[in-house]
């Protein structure tokens, strides 16, 4: 295309030189013609002028010198009046030869003076002589130009090009010579390129085989870079996904014990997996964790602030993944103790957080390490610590609904952190000391939106109200009130969907060392009108601590999970056993949340030393045809 493109450029410029040439002949054939005009007239008035001086140069001449002296001045009038006008230099003729000229016709003229005998010379008569006489008058001459005859002749306008041919134009074979010479030298260059361009490839080849030695400089540079570490970290979680494969590779089938320990151990707890980094977790305790529906693989843990370390930001959620068990997958900063955390369940790359100075946090996987939103620090907002959050929904219609320990509920969109949409005061005329409701949980029946149920700092649960509807209004119910706890209420969960109804049933965990079994108030019923106690379905108090989370199984409907402070993590099944576990197991260490994986099979538990331990459930991950009969067997039992 290069090549082609000068050929079209030179032939461009020599159409140019061509056209120019022939304009400039052009314009050497007008100006030739005008001198030759200019030359004409001239030549014109320089004839006229010499007969003029001829004729009165011949009367004048005489032997005397008084002719003489006319002579002289005739010529000199005579030659000016040639010089002036054309029409003066005729009249002066007329005059000077003797012929008779009307007055009329010459109003600047005198009249002439009678003839004067000539004297005689030889013996002849001369003949008479006249002597004009003239005088200066001035006049005032127009000069109309002659009206321009235009005419139109085609030889007139190719004459000059068709009768004067260029010697410097080019014949077709000049050019065509000059047009073959410039392609040849045009394909000469263009092989010359192509040659150099093939010796640069294998120049190029030959040094890619070359084994390249780096400098101690380079090296450094390139190991202190952050491409490099960045390249290193990436690619390094790569190889620790693939390499964690358990697999028993001295398995022998033709063994038969080994499936029957199998078998007999499957309904036991186990450890699985446990999450523990220094740079993260040092100091720090889980405050929340959360599963990701999109990558049952990833868990989210949110971590306090460490004492000792005051340089460190203060809260961090790190996103573990349990294929990848020395490091977390991603790990994310906050400007204030993250006491809350989780996944969207429309967008899997979005973590919410509810930070301890009352701050919504939004970090997103795609991006760095901070939030990328983030609530300000208004009166509109919160201005408390933020214990409660829930993602409900749709796909195309979701919001973000928290609760803070001033009473305060937020309903945010999660691309608008500026301004809440909503907001209602929780508050409470019947309370000691202050209105406000102190929130320390929340939680949705399934499919619902309007209504949802808050745990509080005092220990008991109020049914709450988004909107107006028949029969109450937005905000808090006071007088239908879940009372039988005696300490703060530290979790409330909802059971989630099964074959059979189970959606009005909910736990609550308390610092009273109990959990408790709720059936909700439907929530189109009219609220009451007095106060009025609901009383819990079930106590559950095999407990030696504070409870700190109760969580129903996803999977089974009769089983449900607890943590308390003496580490320990409990299985229930109320299809068995309504006031003792049938499987529990010992961290050590405090366990403040857990969290069941979306199928059921795993739990994740937070420890207060900041690890995070993975449980295989075993059998109870897989229930029955008919738990779900016997579960409804056993709710009609408890509410008898």
């Amino acid at each position: 295309m290069d090549h082609r493109r000068e050929e079209l450029e030179k032939k461009r410029a020599k159409l140019a030189e061509l056209r120019r040439q022939r304009e400039e002949r052009k314009r050497a054939a007008v100006q030739a013609r005008e001198q030759q005009t200019t030359g004409s007239s001239k030549m014109d008035t320089q004839d006229i002028n010499d007969l003029v001086n001829s004729l009165v140069g011949d009367r004048a001449r005489s032997p005397s010198s008084q002719a003489g002296t006319g002579a002289a001045r005739l010529s000199r009038e005579a030659s000016g009046i040639g010089r002036d006008r054309s029409i003066s230099s005729a009249t002066s003729i007329g005059t000077q030869m003797g012929s008779p000229v009307p007055r009329a016709a010459t109003p600047g003229m005198a009249a002439s003076p009678p003839a004067v005998e000539a004297p005689t010379v030889g013996g002849m008569a001369a003949g008479p002589r006249v002597l004009p006489e003239f005088k200066t008058s001035s006049m005032v001459i127009f000069d109309f130009p002659p009206k321009e005859r235009i005419v139109y002749n085609k030889e007139m306008q190719t004459v000059d090009s068709a009768a004067e041919p260029d010697e410097n134009l080019l014949t077709e074979e000049e050019i065509e010579r000059r047009v073959q010479e410039i392609r040849t030298k045009d394909e000469a260059v263009r092989a010359a390129k192509e040659e150099e361009r093939a010796r640069r490839e294998a120049e190029a080849k030959a040094r890619e085989n070359e084994i390249r030695r780096l400098t101690d400089e380079q090296r450094a540079s390139i190991l202190e870079s952050s491409e490099f570490a960045a390249f290193i970290d990436q690619r390094s979680r790569v190889m620790e996904r693939a390499l964690d494969e358990e697999y028993d590779f001295m398995v022998d089938y033709t063994l038969a014990a080994a499936t029957e320990a199998e078998d007999a151990g499957g309904e036991q707890l186990k450890l699985a997996l446990e999450f523990h980094d220094d740079r993260v977790s040092r100091g720090r305790s889980v405050m929340d964790l959360a599963w990701s529906s999109r990558f049952p693989e990833l868990v989210a843990a949110a971590y306090n602030r460490n004492p000792m370390a005051p340089n460190e930001p203060d809260g961090v959620v790190a996103i573990w993944n349990t294929h990848l068990r020395e490091r977390p997958e991603f790990v994310f900063y906050a400007p204030s103790d993250v006491l809350r955390v989780s996944f969207s369940d429309f967008n899997p790359n979005i973590v919410v957080g509810g930070a301890y100075s009352g701050q919504i946090l939004l970090w997103d996987t795609r991006a760095k390490a901070f939030p990328v939103l983030k609530t300000p620090l208004t009166a509109s907002g919160h201005t408390h610590p933020v214990y409660a959050l829930n993602v409900v929904g749709s796909t195309n219609a979701h919001q973000l609904i928290s609760a803070s320990t001033d009473g305060l509920v937020c309903s945010w969109q999660l691309d608008m952190l500026a301004q809440p949409q909503e907001a209602i005061e929780l508050t409470h005329p019947a309370h000691l000391r202050t209105d406000e409701v102190s929130v320390t949980c929340l939680d949705f029946a399934d499919n619902e939106t309007a209504a949802f149920v808050v745990g509080t700092a005092e220990g008991v649960a109020y049914q709450v109200n988004r909107y107006d509807r028949a029969g109450s209004k937005a905000g808090l119910n006071g007088f239908d009130a879940y009372r039988a706890h005696t300490a703060p209420i530290n979790s409330l969960n909802f059971h989630p969907p099964a074959a059979a109804d189970f959606t009005d049933l909910f736990l609550t965990a308390s610092s009273d060392w109990t959990v408790r079994l709720w059936r909700a108030r439907p929530t189109a019923k009219p609220a009451s009108t007095a106060p009025a106690d609901i009383k819990p379905l079930h106590v559950f108090d095999a407990f030696d601590d504070y409870v700190y989370d109760a969580r129903w199984s996803p999977a089974h409907p009769s089983v449900f999970a607890s943590v308390d402070g003496t580490g320990r993590l409990a299985l229930w099944n109320l299809n068995q056993d309504v006031e003792l576990p049938v499987q529990s197991v010992t961290s050590g260490r405090a366990l403040n949340k857990l969290a069941w994986d979306r199928p059921g099979r795993r739990i994740a538990a937070g420890g207060a030393d900041g690890s995070v331990y993975i449980y295989d459930v075993g059998d109870l991950s897989t229930p029955r045809p008919d738990d779900g009969a016997k579960f409804a067997r056993v709710v009609a039992y408890l509410s008898s």
